[in-house]
């Protein structure tokens, strides 16, 4: 989950935002990838899955974000 921190500076800097949305998208290609490349025990592998659906909602609200700031101008 975004820390509140970071989502009130992804809403100030558009540079922030994007930074964030690539980061994210990078680490849930790079997830999915591990997982399809590997043999780990299922608690691994639930928990990576867990992580990627965290990442995937929080990259949902960045794009939301996203949107509001395009919307502005």
């Amino acid at each position: 989950m975004i820390d509140f921190f970071t989502l009130e500076q992804c809403r100030k800097d558009k540079h922030v935002l994007e930074l964030k949305i690539k980061i994210l998208e990078f680490a849930i290609h790079q997830s999915e990838k591990i997982i399809a490349e590997s043999l780990m025990d299922s608690y691994s592998l639930i928990f990576l899955r867990r992580r990627i659906a965290e990442s995937q909602q929080d990259l949902e609200v960045l794009y939301l974000i996203k949107h509001d700031h395009d919307e502005l101008n």
